[in-house]
């Protein structure tokens, strides 16, 4: 049984589940919009469902807001800084607070992110995927080339000091070359943040029924050396498998980080997950929330919006915390482990031998983190920790 000398970090994540169109490639909770939608109602019951799951968190300080989808970026600023002002009279910001909103460049003129930036978000995550309008239109993006440079010289600007650019590379018959021109194409603008993660098929969406040619395994491997040269040639450094930042100008996602490092987070909205660490019972809880639009503001009302809630077991958590952290470049210390997940890092410690007999994880000072070889077989290491 897990035992908390003192709880992990929180950050509150919130999901908008609608997009003017769904990508073949998404397996997110993302839904078409058909017949418009009711800004102020949605709003109205995020803000219901965050009142029932305040009393597990009551006065824990919130580190990070991040405003997923779908497209919120498709919601008015006036009903995002009403969101806002109504989470600021509810839960305890820290004074450095981190607030993300998700923005798609196809949807960026409907409000601006001028409009955003007033309403309260401070950072932004903009999907741009390719530069490259032959790939946008097999990835069926709503948006151009020009409209992605629009979105993001629309970031600077509004005075986003930190924004975060997505891109996309192992994309239908997408060449290294391409790939390293839609990166330069990124870098050039200077973001703070960089995403650069390959496209993976995944199930229950289009692309897996109907798979386009992708680059083999060897033209991705060298894709990505190529890739991370080009972002170490201009000073960003990786801090994740699919993360960088910009030397001296941006620190790493506090949100994310809180995902990586096994944080805590409240979700709220359609199809939102939530994992909560409890003092009182010295356990964690996972929870997800009903996934349909109208069936979640059907049901917030009487709280039957949950539709999944269990208690993780100890081999859960020490396989979810390995399974997030060994994703960080840094690597963790074993206090993190400790004080995150509620055990020792004793109780893991002959898996970590033995991925250290294969030259997959090295310690030094109760500091765990993969080696070189390790990152290339990342999978098989976190394998190794998946509950027998």
């Amino acid at each position: 049984m897990p035992l908390f000398a003192a709880l992990p970090p929180l950050s509150l994540y919130i999901h908008f589940p609608w997009c003017v169109k769904k990508c073949p490639y998404c397996d997110f909770n993302s839904h078409t919009i058909k017949t418009g939608i009711s800004y102020n109602k949605y709003i109205d019951c995020l803000l219901l469902d965050l009142d029932h799951e305040l009393p597990d968190i009551w006065g824990r300080p919130v580190q990070s807001i991040f405003m997923g989808g779908g497209t919120p970026s498709l919601f008015p600023a006036e009903e995002i800084e009403r969101l806002i002002q109504a989470l600021r009279a509810r839960l305890n910001f820290k004074p450095d607070i981190e607030i993300t909103l998700e923005a798609n460049p196809g949807t960026v003129e409907q409000s601006g992110f001028s409009g955003f930036r007033q309403a309260g978000i401070n950072r932004l995550s903009i999907g741009i995927q390719s530069f490259n309008d032959n790939m946008l239109k097999k990835l069926g993006r709503i948006h151009n080339s020009t409209q992605a440079i629009t979105a993001i010289e629309a970031a600077h600007a509004a005075n986003f000091n930190s924004f975060n650019v997505d891109l996309m590379f192992g994309l239908p018959e997408q060449t290294t070359k391409q790939m390293l021109t839609d990166l330069q194409t990124a870098i050039d603008f200077q973001p703070p943040h960089l995403s650069h993660y390959q496209l993976t098929i995944e199930p229950n969406t289009l692309f897996a029924a109907h798979t386009p040619v992708l680059p083999d395994d060897d033209a991705l491997w060298n894709m990505t050396q190529q890739a991370h040269a080009q972002l170490a040639e201009h000073h960003y450094q990786q801090y994740e498998v699919s993360a960088f930042s910009k030397s001296g100008k941006a620190n790493p996602c506090k949100h994310n980080l809180n995902y990586w490092q096994f944080g805590d987070y409240l979700g709220i909205g359609a199809g939102a997950h939530q994992k909560i660490t409890a003092a009182n019972t010295q356990s964690i809880t996972r929870s997800a929330k009903q996934k349909h639009p109208q069936h979640y503001m059907q049901q917030v009302k009487n709280k039957a919006h949950i539709i999944e809630q269990h208690i993780l077991q100890d081999n859960d958590i020490y396989f979810e915390f390995m399974l997030n952290a060994l994703r960080l470049t840094s690597g963790f210390d074993a206090q993190t482990f400790n004080n995150h997940t509620g055990m020792d890092i004793s109780s893991i410690q002959p898996i970590l031998d033995k991925a250290q007999q294969n030259n997959w994880l090295q310690q030094n000072n109760m500091h765990i983190q993969l080696t070189p070889l390790g990152q290339q077989y990342l999978n098989d290491v976190v394998m190794l920790f998946l509950p027998g």
